[in-house]
């Protein structure tokens, strides 16, 4: 491996996926690395992600982490399709959500932090307020710790990334609303078998699947909120799903006692450039389209070809930004369209049959699993 890159000082903002993956990277290859992350702690748990096809499986095995992915990946689970009575109407496969490998998002992201605590420098419960970019590098100021200057800085902070609104502008000017919301709630309740989603026209409803205890997917307005009260998202929720059938005045119940919910819209990053000076953008800060079902995997390969970039133009942030954005433009056109609320969250009886109907058709399955496949593995890889 090249190590072109000793005594590079790199911020990375947010310690979810993409960043403690870039981290990873860049630090075998001597750079000094800072991750600042908001959250006070590593996040646990969370919905569980996938990677799917022979890229994926490469990047994995080059990071020397693909023994370890597979040996906490939770194997897949089907969802049934159920009515109001609770019979199974259709059957979603494990292996069109969960891909080749399945893994829970916080197991995914300890593994990552685990790999990289000893050799980067971490700062939880702290944010980025302010950038300059000066002949020297960019200098930075954060709400708790004293302003520090880095030669780059990296946002892989998420769709509604804090470095992408204050290097590039604001959120409203990149992201897109796709006209529904998402809910993740783990429940301290059994709700019987596991796997099951039941729909009523704009509305979903699921339990005992990978993404949590209880996974909702609902139509709605823009809505007004505070990313971060619990309790509000609780009232939103409550206020969605008044009347639904099924199970669904039981997880209700179960919810009023959950200690956290996550709630967010659905929606899409459509930017014009990945970089802006000593500024990069990496995963769904660049790249997001939520639930899309391609993320991770795009967050991880973006790490590995913005590592690699670097590596290769010897720190050139310039040269390597602009081809890290020629190799990623195209892989993640994936993320410039799709919208799977009107899939997991049909708005009439006609299209949540038809959604039904495509898992009883062979070879209407055949299909998505062989365009999913093509999506996953839609770029030449370089070897670092």
């Amino acid at each position: 491996m090249r190590d072109h890159l000793k005594n590079t000082n790199v911020l990375v903002s947010g310690a979810s996926i993409g960043g403690p993956a870039l981290a990873h990277l860049l630090a075998r290859r001597g750079c000094n690395v800072t991750v600042v992350e908001r959250a006070p702690a590593l996040r646990e748990g969370g919905q569980a992600v996938d990677f799917k096809g022979e890229t994926h499986h490469t990047v994995l095995t080059r990071m020397g982490i693909l023994d370890d992915v597979r040996r906490l990946q939770t194997g897949g689970t089907d969802q049934h399709f159920v009515d109001a009575s609770g019979r199974t109407v259709a059957v979603m496969p494990g292996e069109f959500s969960g891909g080749d490998i399945e893994i829970r998002r916080g197991d995914l992201a300890r593994l990552l932090y685990e790999r990289t605590a000893g050799s980067c420098e971490y700062v939880f419960g702290d944010s980025i307020t302010s950038l300059t970019e000066t002949p020297g590098g960019v200098h930075v100021t954060f709400e708790r710790s004293a302003p520090r200057t880095f030669d780059l800085v990296v946002g892989a902070d998420g769709i509604h990334s804090n470095v992408r609104r204050l290097a590039f502008g604001p959120e409203s000017d990149y992201v897109d609303f796709l006209g529904h919301y998402y809910a993740l709630v783990e429940l301290d309740a059994d709700f019987g078998p596991h796997g099951q989603m039941y729909n009523e026209p704009g509305r979903m409803v699921a339990v005992g699947g990978p993404k949590a205890t209880a996974f909702f997917v609902f139509a709605s307005e823009r809505l007004d909120y505070d990313r971060y009260d619990t309790e509000q998202h609780k009232a939103i929720l409550a206020r969605a799903y008044a009347g639904m059938g099924w199970r669904t005045p039981q997880v209700l119940d179960a919810l009023r006692g959950a200690k956290e919910v996550y709630l967010d819209s659905l929606s899409r990053v459509n930017i014009d450039r990945y970089s802006t000076g000593r500024v990069v953008l990496l995963g769904d800060a660049a790249y997001g389209n939520t639930l899309g079902g391609f993320g991770t995997g795009l967050a991880l390969v973006g790490a590995y070809v913005l590592a690699g970039e670097l590596a290769a133009a010897g720190g050139d942030h310039r040269a390597a930004f602009a081809e890290y954005e020629r190799q990623m433009r195209g892989y993640a056109k994936i993320a410039k369209s799709g919208n799977a609320g009107p899939f997991l969250a049909p708005g009439t009886p006609a299209r949540i049959r038809m959604r039904n109907w495509t898992f009883k058709v062979g070879f209407l399955f055949r299909l998505m699993m062989k365009l999913t496949d093509k999506f996953a593995t839609d770029i030449t890889l370089k070897d670092y």
